[in-house]
């Protein structure tokens, strides 16, 4: 019950993943042909070598005519071992090319499925959990396709012709070693399930590993700012433990399969020893046949051993598997429409929200009843206590995420009537966490627009009041970043940052206030870089320092996800409601 359980689960994926190398079908047959030469040749060279002891056995007194056999026998067996050489290397470079293809083939289609996956994928799952999909998980995965499926081909090819042939010198010895085999498969079905389970927890426990890693390394400044380097050590330690259990709970199945198959072989092997001697001693069977069927019996036991640790490889790999394909079929209600929507060519910038309801689990709901209109070139500044709901209002217009009810609206078409990447070229966004990637400054830049010439990038950057300080250092704009902008001040980075959406040139632009942890002159060098972006263009500023937004054309007051202020700067004043209240605190704390 057990095995065809196993075996019900472990086909499906395995029909999945060998969808990939269809597409190389060609090297794959080669392969499995190379495969085929090998393992008919290495049955025949046992033929080859009864041959030789059967000359030096019977021809002892044949004088030349004897010595020229042997030698005849010899050079055979030399050339039998030159094309199972030649064999051998088709069919590893075969399979390992088209296992190497199909694995970049998942990867990079588990990569493509993440780009395009929403912002509550990754809110749900752990940095470090996804990377080690993408890396350990598809790695597993190869080693199934390589050292597990297509190999066992060849095995199962040597096997079943060492068995014919071990019929064909004498059925009687065969049926003892068949008599084991049931035995062997027996035990092998009580290990597979318990392999696929140990092997699943070990991806998991990997991933956890890696998730610590990334965070602690990623933020490694504010470890060393609060001196909790002790703590995080015990906390790598803890989960660098947990993998060790679970690779030794793993590893430890594996120990005790492969003696305990050995040791049915072993009884197996000296029942046949036995039983060949008294056949021979019988006169049933010559001594070369039992010396033979020997040979063959130890060439075919590598294939069986093989296919015995096999189980433990293809169990871990389809455990991967589960993972990696757990990604790829997820459903995405955002992103699947990319086609067969409205193409827009150009936008005038009125944003509308039609009694918008936002929740991001269904329990507890985020943004309630929000009504607003901004019109083309509007400012529209968006202030409230943490947690408001103000990242998650702009988050909407991007369709980050979608309202549970209402809609949202851009020049009077719903945005879910969009196409996804086409609503998205319109709009530009400066976070206040500056994100800079590996590569020159002039790279980050071009983020913005890939296509765009020398002279737009440098226009972009003074604009942004960036290209000044580019060129101070020795290769301008083609200065090397750091990881995340390492190598560079806060202000600097805000200021690529801005370079890169002025050249995007977005007709809406979200701004999460750029200039909230800046000194003074940095923040005078980017407050006037985000006045030339914000030209023409309708913006959504979220808010920090109040004061900074004095100009908005509508500050909406946002408390517990609704919307209970609206209007001017001077106008919230005048109520000396909610916002005077916030104003004043700040203006009484600076």
């Amino acid at each position: 019950m057990d095995s065809a359980q196993n075996i019900s689960n472990t086909w499906p994926m395995f029909k999945r993943i060998f969808k990939y190398v269809l597409p190389y079908k060609g090297r794959l047959a080669s392969g499995i042909f190379s495969m085929l030469v090998h393992a008919f040749l290495t049955v025949f060279f046992v033929r080859v070598f009864q041959d030789l002891l059967e000359t030096i056995i019977t021809d002892m007194a044949a004088g030349r005519e004897g010595i020229i056999r042997l030698s005849w026998i010899a050079a055979l067996m030399i050339l039998v071992y030159f094309l199972k050489g030649v064999s051998y290397y088709g069919q590893h470079y075969l399979v390992a090319y088209v296992s190497q293809k199909a694995v970049r083939d998942i990867r990079d289609e588990l990569y493509f499925r993440l780009q395009n996956l929403s912002l509550s994928f990754y809110s749900r799952n752990k940095t470090g959990e996804i990377i080690s999909r993408v890396t350990n998980d598809v790695s597993q995965l190869q080693s199934a396709i390589v050292s597990g499926a297509v190999n066992t081909i060849y095995k199962l090819f040597t096997l079943v012709g060492g068995l014919v042939y071990l019929v064909y010198l004498n059925y009687r010895l065969t049926i003892f070693l068949l008599v084991m085999l049931p035995l062997i498969t027996y035990v092998l079905n009580i290990f597979n399930k318990k392999l696929r389970r140990v092997s699943k927890e070990v991806q998991v426990k990997i991933a956890n590993v890696s998730d610590v890693l990334q965070e602690t390394l990623s933020a490694v400044r504010v470890v060393k700012s609060f001196g909790r380097e002790d703590y995080e050590y015990d906390r790598f330690s803890s989960q660098n433990e947990a993998n060790f259990q679970a690779k030794m709970k793993k590893t430890q199945y594996g120990a005790i399969l492969t003696p305990l198959i050995e040791f049915i072989a072993a009884i197996s092997f000296t029942a046949i020893l036995w039983y060949g001697g008294y056949e021979v001693m019988q006169g049933r069977m010559r001594a070369s046949e039992l010396i033979a069927f020997f040979t063959l019996l130890l060439t075919i036991s590598d294939p069986l051993r093989s296919l015995t640790k096999l189980s433990s490889t293809i169990q871990q790999a389809v455990a991967s598997a589960e993972r990696i394909f757990e990604v790829i079929d997820k459903e995405n209600i955002i992103e699947k429409d990319k086609e067969n929507k409205v193409i827009l060519d150009e936008v005038e910038g009125e944003v509308v929200y039609d009694n918008i309801n936002f929740s991001y689990d269904r329990d507890e709901i985020v943004l309630k009843n929000i009504n607003l209109c901004a019109s083309p070139g509007d400012i529209i500044a968006l202030v409230g206590h943490s947690g408001a709901g103000k990242t998650t209002m702009v988050d909407l217009i991007p369709r980050f995420y979608d309202p549970i009810s209402g809609r949202m609206r851009l020049d009077g078409h719903d945005l879910r009537d969009i196409n996804l990447e086409n609503l998205r070229s319109f709009i530009g966004i400066v976070p206040q966490e500056t994100i800079l990637f590996s590569g020159t400054l002039r790279d980050n830049i071009k983020y913005g627009d890939l296509d765009a010439d020398e002279e737009a990038v440098k226009k972009a950057a003074v604009a942004a009041n960036a290209h000044d300080f580019i060129m101070e250092f020795p290769d301008g704009y083609d200065t090397m970043v750091g990881e995340r902008g390492v190598g560079l001040s806060g202000g600097q980075k805000q200021r690529i940052s801005i370079a890169r959406a002025i050249l995007k040139d977005p007709k809406i632009l979200i701004l999460d206030e750029a200039t909230s942890s800046l000194d003074a002159e940095s923040e005078a060098l980017v407050q006037e870089a985000l006045e030339h972006l914000m030209e023409n263009r309708t913006t959504f500023i979220i808010a920090h320092r109040l004061s900074t937004i004095k100009n908005a054309d509508k500050i909406i007051v946002l408390e517990n996800g609704e919307i209970v202020e609206r209007g001017s700067h001077q106008e919230l004043l005048k109520k000396d409601g909610k916002y005077a209240s916030l104003y004043q605190g700040q203006f009484i704390e600076k």
